[in-house]
């Protein structure tokens, strides 16, 4: 499962990480959303120890969303040492997120 990440926790899981970080912006009213959900656990499994891969509900945890610019869910963030690297807004096929991760390690 990802990681559950929220505005208290974001600076540290996220921005302070010494591995890639991908963050799943998100809300549960949201279609997409419930379709890329399974496709970010299943990356959360394959990169355990690689990756940090996690999921910010934006109704629940909005200060980052706006921070990043996040207007439309799903959207996707890559980050490496704290910077933002890739962004994915919409739904995609798993292989683009494994590979926005791959090109990191």
């Amino acid at each position: 499962m990802a990681l559950e990440i929220t505005d208290a926790t974001f600076e540290e899981q996220v921005l302070n990480s010494d591995k890639p970080v991908m963050v799943d912006f998100w809300a549960a009213w949201c279609g997409p959303c419930r379709m890329v959900g399974p496709i970010i656990d299943e990356i959360s499994s394959e990169y355990d120890g690689k990756a940090v891969v996690g999921k910010v509900d934006v109704d629940a945890n909005q200060e980052f969303a706006a921070k990043y610019g996040v207007r439309n869910i799903p959207t996707v963030l890559v980050f490496q040492n704290g910077e933002v690297v890739g962004r994915q807004v919409g739904v995609a096929p798993k292989n683009a997120y494994a590979e926005a991760l791959d090109a990191l390690l």
